[in-house]
């Protein structure tokens, strides 16, 4: 289907008794419905906030404006992290972000966004699609009156800006990183420091020494906070996030009250915006990293073997012993488990041989 384009035009800046009467539950009128999007991202973020506003758009035109869905950026109408909540209320309709944010809700949640050595973005499209993964999503989020889509993906992410080399795992002891959720507690395990912060906090506390490194996403976000300017060690390959899913998370009532035709609709649309944000996400990736090299003098580095080795043993530990702590989480890591064993099986036939041997002779396909 083709998209429409449409002109926006900027809010005034929300005060607290215009957000109080925001927050209510969905608009009708003349057959047309009025929803809500909460999201976990700053407002136009580049990938991930944008995506968010592309999904409303095309739910728009799809439905030739009978569904038309207002978004609002992090702190907009709801904290970053209160989206879960608000949707779960019916004080919005709507959230878009990972949803291993939600870890305190129930820890299963990290499966369905991304687990240190876990699934990467087309795998994880595998196993939501034909592992099973979506009806166990619909378990866990149906009860906290959720119905949850992936619907935005940044493919596999960077290991991160350090401010000096990792060459040994006794680089690790005592450095301060800013790493989320599970990569977090296996470095912890490792002698790190693993550090909370808010995506806009990053730059700061990274550029003032009040932390040593730091995760983010890829080329593209990274750049656009100017982690280039700090540091020049930039590490490949992110253990912890090797194709985090981002979730369309819609209150439970609000996803009944559509048509099936609708249901079918929206899905199709949350998973072309899938697929979607994956090539945009390769696409801006290559050509960021190209300007970081080349124009800001950004090394390219790869943890060691026994780093890795170290790092993928530890995570096995983290992961089996949250996969003991109670029966849907066990459900949920043997089914996930069951497609990453799948999906190596093939890979390691089809994928890997391709892509070494296509390194083989790098003049191929040069430009005429």
């Amino acid at each position: 289907m083709k998209r429409r384009t449409f002109l926006t035009t900027s809010a005034a800046a929300l005060g607290g008794a215009a957000a109080s009467a925001e927050l209510s539950a969905p608009l009708y009128a003349k057959g047309k419905r009025r929803l809500k999007m909460v999201t976990t991202w700053p407002k136009r973020f580049p990938g991930l906030g944008t995506r968010a506003e592309q999904l409303a758009e095309d739910i728009e035109t799809a439905t030739d404006g009978r569904i038309k869905i207002k978004v609002y950026a992090a702190n907009e109408l709801v904290p970053a992290l209160g989206v879960f909540d608000a949707v779960s209320a019916g004080k919005a309709d709507i959230y878009h972000g990972a949803d291993y944010y939600w870890q305190g809700k129930h820890q299963a949640f990290a499966f369905f966004a991304a687990v240190p050595f876990g699934l990467n973005a087309m795998e994880m499209s595998q196993w939501i699609n034909f592992g099973g993964g979506q009806e166990l999503w619909d378990e866990l989020a149906g009860g906290f009156n959720l119905k949850s889509l992936i619907c935005c993906t940044t493919g596999v992410q960077m290991g991160g800006w350090y401010k000096k080399e990792i060459n040994s795992l006794a680089d690790f002891k005592g450095l301060r990183i800013r790493i989320p959720g599970l990569g977090g507690e296996v470095l912890k395990r490792l002698g790190a420091t693993p550090v909370t912060k808010a995506g806009g906090e990053i730059f700061l506390a990274l550029s003032q020494g009040n932390i040593d490194a730091s995760e983010w996403v890829g080329p593209w976000n990274d750049m656009a906070f100017g982690f280039q300017n700090i540091t020049k060690h930039y590490y490949t390959s992110a253990f912890h996030e090797p194709g985090p899913a981002i979730a369309a998370g819609f209150n439970l009532e609000v996803w009944n009250s559509f048509s099936k035709a609708d249901q079918a609709l929206i899905s199709a649309i949350a998973g072309d915006n899938y697929q979607k944000s994956l090539a945009e996400y390769n696409a801006r990736n290559a050509q960021s990293m190209q300007v970081l090299v080349e124009k800001h003098g950004v090394e390219l580095k790869t943890f060691s073997e026994e780093i890795m080795l170290a790092l993928i043993k530890t995570s096995d530990e983290v992961m089996q012993e949250l996969a003991q702590t109670d029966d849907m989480t066990r459900h949920i890591y043997n089914s996930y488990m069951d497609t990453r064993r799948a999906a190596m099986a093939w890979s390691k036939v089809a994928d890997e041989p391709y892509l070494i041997s296509r390194r083989l002779y790098e003049n191929f396909g040069k430009r005429l």
